[in-house]
């Protein structure tokens, strides 16, 4: 008999159906003469309940039905008499497939700590928490394609080794096949013209660059792919490996990048809502840092637009300290995000026109000489997550930003050739896959929406 997903049975199933499932135990009891067990495969967040009689020839096998043992029932569908769930299985046969020995297995009935579970990220997805995480982030990385190709963009796959450094940061990582013992940790001296590639590789911080000369040449494109950071920085919001998100639109300004981000934000919390509403509400009512209220109203309230300047201006007027000081041409941190989303507006903000020499150097110079077409996305309790710009699509004005930022032009020629032939205005945005699901499920810590977490002394799994 074919196998049978849980979630598939309990939305499609019919009383009397002869099924089978296969799964992990998540509990097992017995009361006057029947067992009873609990068992989860990952499709959902609900357990099937399995009744197993006392006569019945699979009660033998319930001494290897241990937490944690993964096993194949078959049997009938029938309505539950027991609250909360709608059918149970009744058993005629188990197949155990591979027990888990109750003294050491490490996830019991009772209650784990987060930080515990990070220990054994081998076995966490198998926890009612992880698996609603990992559920969400498979809801939102089809949303992303979902809406991207309603819209007719052309999902690209961008390099992850590359020559250039997209953010100009310098945390990046090194690729090469040169002898590791005979290089040294910041690699001074050492000459790649004899590497692999014949020059210094790296692995990509941001596939921007990229698209960028796909968009000139095909129009509205997008990447979805893993990035990298060389950033030493242990904090619940940074990873050294996630994955981004980056549309680039041909023939754009910032007006069309700001309308595009917010048109994708409300989207995602739609289909979230639709495919995971059972997920988000175990996660309100054990954690409370998200709620479906929260995610309806972000995807129905219009995001308010602000310039940096204005922001400053409402930073000063706060009676709240600050960790950070509030000046213009200072970035804004994340407590001053979080205030203007959560005290000052109360809903999502778009900031736009950032000093330009806090930003990249390939976002287009405003009239005044001052200020970049950039934005930052806000959104309540947890500040920015994701920021765009109108690329600078004037040849001499990047050459000259580039040498006032230090970018050596070396490598990048390909990149002022767009603006040698055939330059259009342009624009998009870069979105942190994680910082999304992060937010989405109200995690905390950004090591618990990514199945392997990679960070400074982070490579367990």
């Amino acid at each position: 008999m074919e196998r049978m997903q849980i979630k598939s049975l309990l939305s499609y199933g019919n009383s009397g159906q002869e099924v089978s499932v296969c799964g992990w135990v998540r509990t097992r009891r017995e009361s006057k003469g029947i067992a009873f067990i609990a068992l989860n495969d990952g499709s959902t967040q609900d357990t099937l309940q399995l009744v197993i009689a006392g006569t019945s020839p699979a009660f033998r096998k319930l001494t290897l039905c241990n937490t944690g043992a993964a096993i194949k029932a078959t049997g009938v569908l029938k309505d539950s008499p027991a609250q909360g769930q709608k059918f149970e299985v009744e058993v005629s046969g188990i197949e155990v497939f591979g027990d888990a020995d109750p003294a050491s297995y490490p996830l019991q009935k009772k209650g784990h700590t987060l930080e515990f579970l990070r220990e054994i990220g081998h076995l966490r997805p198998r926890t009612n928490t992880f698996g609603a995480v990992f559920r969400v982030r498979n809801i939102l990385a089809h949303a992303v394609h979902e809406f991207f190709q309603g819209k007719g963009f052309i999902w690209v796959h961008t390099p992850i080794i590359t020559s250039s450094d997209c953010e100009g940061a310098g945390d990046m990582f090194t690729v090469t096949a040169l002898d590791p013992e005979k290089l040294s940790k910041d690699c001074r001296g050492v000459d790649f013209s004899q590497d692999f590639f014949g020059r210094r590789a790296f692995l990509t911080v941001s596939g921007q660059l990229e698209a960028e000369f796909l968009a000139m040449s095909m129009g509205d494109v997008y990447t979805f792919g893993p990035t990298f950071r060389a950033e030493n920085s242990n904090t619940s919001r940074h990873l050294s490996e996630f994955w981004m998100i980056e549309p680039e639109m041909a023939f754009a300004d910032l007006k069309d990048d700001m309308q595009l981000a917010e048109e994708f934000v409300r989207f995602l919390c739609v289909r979230v809502l639709e495919k995971g509403e059972g997920e988000i509400a175990f996660l309100d009512k054990f954690y409370k840092n998200t709620s479906i209220a929260g995610l309806k109203e972000l995807s129905e309230k219009p995001f308010l637009h602000i310039s940096y300047s204005d922001a400053i201006r409402e930073l000063d007027k706060a009676t709240e300290k600050f960790e950070f000081p509030v000046k213009w041409g200072l970035d804004l941190q994340s407590e001053h995000e979080r205030y203007l989303t959560d005290k000052v507006f109360r809903g999502p903000v778009i900031v736009t026109d950032y000093p330009e020499k806090i930003k990249a150097f390939y976002m287009r110079l405003n009239d005044d000489g001052k200020t970049v077409a950039a934005m930052d996305v806000l959104v309540p309790g947890i500040g920015e997550i994701m920021g765009g710009s109108q690329r600078e699509e004037r040849l001499e004005v990047l050459m000259e930003r580039m040498q006032q930022m230090q970018v050596p032009r070396e490598g990048l020629e390909w990149y002022l050739d767009l603006r040698r032939y055939g330059s259009a205005p342009h624009a998009g945005f870069g979105l942190g896959f994680e910082r999304l699901v992060q937010y989405i499920t109200g995690m905390h810590n950004i090591r618990d929406v990514i199945p392997c977490p990679r960070a400074p002394q982070t490579i367990k799994f």
